[in-house]
């Protein structure tokens, strides 16, 4: 079967998974089967979580650049969408409304998302053109400072609601989400799989050696910025418009060290790794929230109170026992279902010493059939 007939079959069947999940979240349910409101929520949370994680893995883990800004590009992304689609998005809802109300509400979210998106990556250009020649705690506090900059500045413009907050259209869904989620993770991996991801992990290891050896590190460096802050710029577009307000305590610092720990928990420099930190970070303090309270003779003690200390112990834990994250640079996949290849019979060695392949006997052996003629 053609590699791109099964890339089709695997999306479809995502599609139809993400829709099926979408409409367990409705108040009827997929067939009678549902899921309640704060479930939902998890879910979709989880979705925009890995689109953080895995974007700023990009930048953090097969680049090896320190950044601890993406709350930043992620409020760009989301204010500039929620602006767009309050003072527009009526209106072409209206010229699309001959299609259909969801297809017209369709159309009005992915202009927001890819407005979002370039939006956020002109800032993350802005920040990373004349930034990305430092290194180490210095890059750290300079995306640090620009996202604390692009905070203080929403806070103080009225036209998105200032100190207030912002009301926004909820154009946005799980489904939406989900499938971002996925084009998120499909982009990453393949951009990490081309010459081009080879010359970001040449960086990582070395750059010294990545120059030496031709590699433009600046311009690889802010393009992978760049591309990194588009997609935290898509996943503020999506949070705005599901969450359907918006303040700017919800992008914070403590937001960008949130997806940090995502990654490093998981394994910077690995795909799967970034997936199974956002999971592990959105769902165990909500976990945690259902330790029952234990009674110790006259006192009551409420572990579910103290959840956010357990948190944080198992994290200190976690890096203490497994520095390198859960994963490291590994790759979890289903590879270990294909039945083992076969070995190439060329390859075998044979004779008395066993140490002469068999092609290298069948080449020597019609050599001398040819001298003899």
């Amino acid at each position: 079967m053609p590699s791109w007939v099964k890339s089709l079959l695997v999306g479809v069947v995502l599609i139809a998974l993400l829709y099926m999940m979408n409409a367990m979240m409705s108040s009827g349910g997929f067939f009678g089967i549902g899921v309640d409101d704060y479930q939902g929520r998890l879910l979709v949370f989880i979705a925009i979580n890995i689109i953080l994680a895995t974007s700023l893995n990009l930048i953090n883990g097969f680049t090896g650049q320190f950044s601890i800004g993406h709350a930043g590009f992620m409020a760009v992304g989301a204010y500039s969408s929620a602006y767009f689609t309050v003072t527009y998005g009526k209106a072409i809802e209206a010229s699309f409304g001959f299609l259909g109300e969801t297809v017209a509400s369709s159309v009005v979210l992915l202009i927001a998302v890819l407005i979002g998106a370039i939006v956020a990556a002109i800032a993350g250009l802005i920040v990373g053109i004349p930034s990305l020649r430092l290194k180490g705690d210095y890059l750290a506090i300079v995306t640090l400072g620009f996202a604390e900059i692009i905070r203080i500045v929403i806070l103080n413009i009225d036209a998105v609601g200032g100190a207030t907050g912002y009301q926004v259209p909820g154009y946005a869904n799980f489904l939406w989400v989900g499938i971002f989620a996925v084009i998120t993770v499909v982009v990453v991996h393949n951009i990490v799989k081309s010459d081009a991801g080879r010359a970001l992990v040449s960086i990582r290891e070395d750059e010294l050696a990545a120059e030496a050896m031709g590699v433009n590190t600046t311009r690889y460096k802010v393009t992978a910025f760049a591309i990194g802050s588009a997609f935290a710029g898509v996943a503020g577009v999506l949070f705005a418009h599901y969450n359907k307000f918006l303040s700017t305590n919800d992008f914070q610092f403590i937001k960008s060290f949130e997806i940090i720990i995502m990654i490093v928990i998981g394994g910077m420099g690995s795909m799967t790794g970034a997936i199974l930190g956002a999971i592990i970070v959105t769902l165990l303090p909500e976990l945690l929230r259902q330790l029952p309270d234990i009674q110790f003779g006259a006192t009551t003690f409420k572990f579910a109170d103290l959840r956010l200390v357990i948190f944080a112990l198992i994290l200190i834990l976690t890096m203490i026992l497994r520095p390198q994250g859960i994963l490291g640079t590994r790759e979890f996949g289903l590879n270990w279902l294909k039945r083992p290849r076969k070995a190439d019979e060329g390859t075998s060695a044979v004779g008395a010493d066993a140490g002469v392949p068999i092609s290298q006997e069948r080449e020597a052996k019609r050599l001398a059939e040819e001298d003899k003629d």
